[in-house]
């Protein structure tokens, strides 16, 4: 069990999640069901769903309390230092939520920070030279 084969984001705001990671951050949409929808990615499956999907597919479990904070964190590689800065400037004007402009960390990895509709936090990172992911 040490494979992730499907990251889903559960929302109570499935419309204006779907739009932000179509429109802003340009997944495809491949499968779109009543409170689910489904986006190409390389790699993992990845997903948003209702808080009611869930509720319902775990049999009424308790997990369904209010949420609060940063919940999970998407990264997104990018080829170098310049990507992260273009890539940024790209999905803020677009509508992402800026969190934190490119900044070079010390662990030597340009990086930046914007938000989702739901507040979620996730980061664009440069690789290092000669890195494949």
């Amino acid at each position: 069990m040490n494979r992730i084969g499907l990251i889903t984001i559960v929302t109570s705001n499935l419309l204006e999640m779907k739009a932000f990671y179509r429109d802003v951050l340009g997944f495809e949409c491949i499968e779109e069901l009543e409170g689910y929808v489904e986006f190409r990615n390389m790699g993992v499956r990845f997903a948003i769903t209702t808080d009611d999907v869930m509720y319902e597919a775990t049999e009424h479990q308790s997990y369904r309390k209010n949420k609060q904070g940063q919940r999970l964190e998407l990264a997104f590689p990018l080829p170098n230092s310049d990507a992260v800065a273009v890539a940024y400037d790209e999905i803020v004007a677009k509508g992402a939520i800026p969190v934190a402009a490119p900044v070079m960390m010390p662990w030597g990895r340009m990086t930046a920070f914007f938000a989702d509709p739901d507040g979620n936090i996730h980061e664009l990172y440069s690789l290092r030279e000669g890195e494949i992911i």
